[in-house]
């Protein structure tokens, strides 16, 4: 009896390559596995190509709340970017996919799991730490760090084998969506000098120049209506990255460091969770209480960092999780964000929890502020470096 594998299939190049590999080269039975986190596209037209690529099942599973409330909140809560620069847009998605790996070989018997990641990638890691954590006794393959296949020997391999791919060599980028934003790399971008083709770009296509604003709300971090319309949350996401994007805000080109050790030159198009991010923190600014606003930025730079190593299923990252939802009670009001062509800014936040004390701030009549408590405050807080300074620093 041939042994069964799934196969985390995106429909792409690599893994439709990796279905006949595998089944051809190892005597597998492939079950290839899609997992809907928002990336769009025709789930029959996958289906079907993986069918035609060998495999004997395909399993197609919508996780788009599941993606929303489950791995995006959390990391919005936290604000989470990798290098105050990248919010995690295939580094999400990737616990995702691996807890269905993890149940779909469950249910369909499969002694192996495997996945289309490079042997210098991100995402390798990603699936891999996962799934051991999720279920230790999987065996993993990964076909494309087996293979030697450059880009082009994979596009004649599925020629040659009767493949259906959509990539083609005058246009070899590798593209990744989701809900969260869309990653492209590969082709004239592995030059950082050479600017991203226009072509690459799909959800940040500028078509409005007429200044608009957008109010959106928040329960406890969570962002709930827009312009006060309730929403779910992939609802909001989807509608953002339209509105977003709409005006050519969300790009990101960037060189970022991978954690396999090389360089990386990645262009992300990003428009609802830089603008999420953007507002969640500007609210944030108004109803954390400062030393627990600054620790929080601290920590978000590790959680970010746990995410994007591949450690969501680890103690450490529960650990700050629970933290960042702790940090949550208070964030709750509206952010209202002015939009112009490429760029989207905040433009108010106001809550009924908000820590900011007109009376206290204003240098206007209705100032409350006890200014004669302000000398003894400055002579104490600076008395150790003054008894320094007179002590050593002008002793003689």
């Amino acid at each position: 009896m041939k042994k069964r594998i799934v196969l985390a299939y995106s429909g792409g190049l690599d893994t439709s390559v990796a279905v006949k590999w595998l089944a051809k080269e190892h005597d597998y039975e492939v079950v290839a596995m899609a997992v809907d986190v928002g990336q769009g596209g025709d789930f029959e037209v996958i289906r079907h190509r993986a069918i035609a690529a060998g495999a004997i099942a395909v399993e197609v599973i919508d996780a788009r709340s599941q993606f929303a409330n489950d791995f995006v909140l959390p990391t919005l809560f936290a604000n989470g970017m990798y290098e105050n620069k990248y919010p995690l847009v295939s580094s999400l998605s990737r616990p995702v996919i691996a807890h269905h790996l993890v149940e779909t070989a469950k249910k369909y018997d499969a002694v192996a799991v495997a996945h289309g990641c490079t042997g210098k990638g991100n995402d390798q890691v990603r699936f891999e730490v996962g799934i051991r954590a999720l279920n230790p006794k999987l065996e993993i393959v990964a076909p494309v760090r087996v293979w030697g296949f450059s880009r082009a020997d994979s596009i004649d391999y599925a020629e040659a084998n009767s493949i259906p791919i959509v990539a083609t060599k005058d246009k070899p980028y590798s593209i990744d969506q989701n809900l969260w934003g869309r990653a492209i790399e590969c082709g004239e971008m592995e030059d950082p000098w050479a600017p991203p083709p226009s072509d690459v770009y799909e959800m940040t296509v500028r078509t409005k120049s007429e200044p608009s604003e957008v109010v959106i709300t928040f329960d406890k971090g969570k962002p709930t209506a827009i312009d006060h319309k309730p929403m779910d949350l992939v609802d909001i996401i989807d509608e953002l990255n339209v509105t977003f994007g709409s005006y050519g805000f969300g790009r990101i080109d960037m060189v970022e460091n991978r954690r396999v050790g090389i360089k990386s030159r990645e262009v992300y198009e990003a428009p609802a969770a830089l603008g999420l991010i953007m507002a969640h923190d500007a609210l944030e600014d108004i109803t954390l209480e400062r030393d627990l606003a600054h620790e929080k930025a601290k920590l978000s730079h590790r959680f970010s960092e746990l995410l994007y190593d591949g450690l969501w299923y680890s103690p450490l990252r529960e650990g700050l999780s629970n933290f960042m939802e702790y940090t949550q009670q208070y964030v709750s009001g509206e952010v209202r964000l002015g939009l112009e062509p490429n760029r989207v800014f905040v433009s108010g936040r106001r809550s009924e929890y908000s820590l900011y004390d007109y009376e206290l701030a204003t240098y206007e009549k209705e100032d409350a502020f006890r200014h004669s408590d302000a000398e003894g405050f400055v002579r104490i807080w600076g008395l150790g470096v003054e008894t320094w300074s007179r002590k050593q620093v002008n002793h003689d």
